[in-house]
């Protein structure tokens, strides 16, 4: 989660948060006029709709100070060269272009525009918390939103968005789920001091509920600071009070990007609160941070940790390393664990399929829609549930009708390895529906 508290505000996961946003600023940076400025399209295929190929975009910000996600585009890419060394889709090249958001207002604004410009027929599998400023852009035109990673309000409730998992308020509220079977003390969340961090308490305490333990002890943190020796102490103190004075508490950091930071202050601290265990979700954590924080002797260690999908390793993700070992050549940003690659490999799987539909018919934005709107179910090859998108969803109740993946997947790190804990899924639907949205 990202993303700060400025005059220019965004919308969030609630609807007790949403904001309206002021106008866009008149002289907004043309951020993906060029490659250089972040944009790029696959090489050896051309832009635009003066040929016979299918235009896409694919945006995420990268080289900001708080989360980043470049395997995104860098993977759009990747599979783009693959699909069309495939013979393209009906025969059809797809044309991928990439854009960075800067994690600002402005550039995704840009990034938009341009997708308008170029007559994109969808935006897929991209990240952005700025979406009141590049929605009313795709909306104005009609252009979809595919497989969004799902970092604020409007992925879950815009007409032309079409999300391939819950977000962060389903993996939140899994989590709560599962520390309220396995923490003895206190839950101390520790999360981005932004609007967007605002929806994490009520998702993760309505999963605590559910379990029976108390609620969490909300604990706000600066998304780009370079230490958080205090919040580490503040968090660590709240966890170790203990129900039985036994201070076996959990510190929940959700931070993104900044968790790496965070657990460098919390392992400095952590000595005089041996009891104390963690929890997280994917996107704050995964293989890699673990290995970096020292692996079985880290902090991590024992950790629960849930997700949108099943772990890296499980043979479903066969035919996304296929693209990336086959298309992406030497391009060490995307990583086949990172939630946000594979989330691209799902939205783009979907895209495939709502454009296999078509046939020979016209694709356009409109009937790239049409196709996901259609009452088709997508398959995922279990990835996902099956995927299928209308406004009479149980979650519509409490303004979330885009939401039709409330699937979680409950993982552990144990030996230093992030291995499944549950087999399966876990459906959060009612644990989401019952959450104090006051």
């Amino acid at each position: 989660m990202s993303g700060s508290r400025r005059t220019s505000t965004r919308s969030t996961f609630l609807p007790g948060f949403l904001r309206k946003s002021g106008s866009l600023r008149a002289s907004a940076l043309a951020a993906c006029a060029s490659l250089t400025a972040g944009c790029g399209v696959v090489p050896g295929v051309t832009g635009g709709s003066g040929d016979d190929s299918i235009v896409v975009m694919t945006w995420a910000p990268a080289g900001t100070g708080a989360t980043n996600k470049p395997g995104m585009p860098a993977f759009a890419r990747a599979y783009a060269r693959w699909i069309n060394a495939e013979g393209g889709i009906n025969g059809r090249k797809l044309t991928v272009l990439t854009c960075n958001d800067h994690n600002d207002a402005v550039s995704a604004a840009a990034c938009a525009r341009r997708a308008v410009k170029e007559h994109a027929v969808a935006v897929v599998g991209s990240y952005s918390q700025h979406s009141d400023a590049f929605f009313p852009h795709l909306e104005g035109a009609g252009i979809p939103y595919v497989g969004g990673y799902g970092v604020t309000n409007a992925e879950f409730t815009s007409p032309l968005s079409y999300p391939v998992n819950g977000g962060q308020p389903a993996l939140l509220a899994g989590l709560g789920k599962v520390l309220a079977d396995t923490c003895a003390g206190p839950v101390a969340l520790v999360r981005p001091d932004t609007i967007a961090g605002d929806v994490l308490p009520p998702m993760l305490d309505a999963g605590l509920k559910a379990g029976g333990h108390g609620r969490s002890a909300d604990q706000r943190a600066a998304e780009d600071a370079t230490e958080y020796s205090g919040q580490a102490e503040d968090a660590l103190k709240a966890a170790a009070k203990g129900t039985a004075g036994d201070g076996r508490g959990c510190v929940v950091p959700a931070l993104g990007d900044r968790n790496s930071t965070f657990m460098d202050s919390f392992r400095r601290s952590r000595a005089d609160y041996p009891a104390v265990r963690t929890g997280t979700v994917l996107g704050s954590v995964d293989q890699t941070l673990i290995d970096a924080s020292g692996g079985r002797s880290g902090p991590y260690e024992g950790a629960y940790v849930t997700g949108w999908y099943p772990v890296a390793s499980d043979e479903r993700w066969d035919g996304m390393k296929k693209v990336i070992n086959e298309s992406a050549f030497t391009d060490t940003s995307i990583d086949p664990a990172d939630t946000g690659v594979q989330t691209t490999w799902i939205a783009y799987d979907v895209l495939r399929q709502a454009l296999e539909s078509l046939g020979d018919g016209e694709v356009t934005a409109n009937t790239v829609r049409e196709a996901l709107s259609s009452g088709r179910k997508f398959t995922t090859g279990g990835l996902t549930p099956t995927l299928l998108w209308k406004f009479t969803n149980p979650l519509a109740a409490i303004g979330l009708p885009r939401l039709v993946n409330a699937d979680v997947t409950v993982q552990q790190v144990r030996q230093g390895r992030l291995v499944a804990a549950r087999k399966g899924f876990v459906d959060v639907t009612d644990t989401m529906a019952d959450a104090d949205l006051d």
